[in-house]
């Protein structure tokens, strides 16, 4: 955050949601005077941003999903890979 005048930057006004003059904030020199790390900046509101997120999503099981109580063919004769219910993950 370096200005032209970068020396004259160690106060700022305070201000309400009117708009009014509340306060005067003295800024320390050596946090505000110094070098941005864009990369940081970058990364911890993308951290802070994911955080917020509800994380809702979900995938039901087969003991959730309908359907399957009868095996789709029998166990052997067929040829075909022994198979329990159609609503196998593997499916």
């Amino acid at each position: 955050m370096k200005t032209k005048n970068s020396a004259q930057i160690n106060k700022i006004a305070l201000f309400d949601l009117n708009g009014k003059k509340v306060d005067t904030v003295e800024l320390n020199k050596d946090v505000f005077n110094g070098k941005s790390n864009k990369t940081l900046l970058y990364q911890s509101i993308l951290m802070y941003r994911s955080n917020q997120r509800r994380g809702t999503a979900s995938t039901k099981t087969r003991a959730n999903v309908r359907g399957g109580g009868k095996k789709p063919w029998r166990q052997k004769g067929t040829g075909r890979a022994r198979v329990r219910s159609i609503r196998n993950p593997l499916w």
